[in-house]
């Protein structure tokens, strides 16, 4: 849990600070387009802002293994990977947008989904929904 918990803070806060920065990039980099209007490029900073929030509370969490607070944040993380792949998905093969890191970005949170069960599933972090 503990690995998993520093990539995702290391991962999500460093694209939130890119997305705080240089929004257009980072989504011409994912969905191949660019953010044309004030309201887009208020939109993903928002977005950064959220990953930052997330690699924070990753990072400070991760040597937390046992309490309800880490199988609380470990659903949260599970449920966000899912979002994120069918979201991103959705914008690949519904949208018909695709930027040099969409496919790669789709994998890198379905294996962090991946991950997150194998660490709910484990004795310790059993969590019911």
């Amino acid at each position: 849990m503990k690995m998993l918990l520093i990539v995702t803070s290391w991962t999500e806060a460093a694209t939130g600070v890119a997305l705080l920065g240089l929004p257009s990039v980072v989504v011409s980099m994912l969905v191949g387009a660019s953010l044309d209007s004030p309201a887009a490029l208020v939109m993903a900073r928002l977005g950064g802002a959220a990953l930052l929030c997330i690699g924070a509370v990753c990072w400070l969490a991760r040597n937390d293994r046992q309490s309800r607070a880490a199988r609380g944040l470990l659903a949260a993380l599970l449920l966000y990977n899912i979002a994120a792949v069918a979201i991103l998905v959705h914008a690949g093969t519904g949208l018909g947008l695709s930027g040099i890191g969409l496919w790669p970005a789709v994998f890198f949170h379905a294996a962090l989904a991946v991950w997150c069960v194998g660490c709910l599933r484990t004795k310790q972090l059993r969590v019911s929904f």
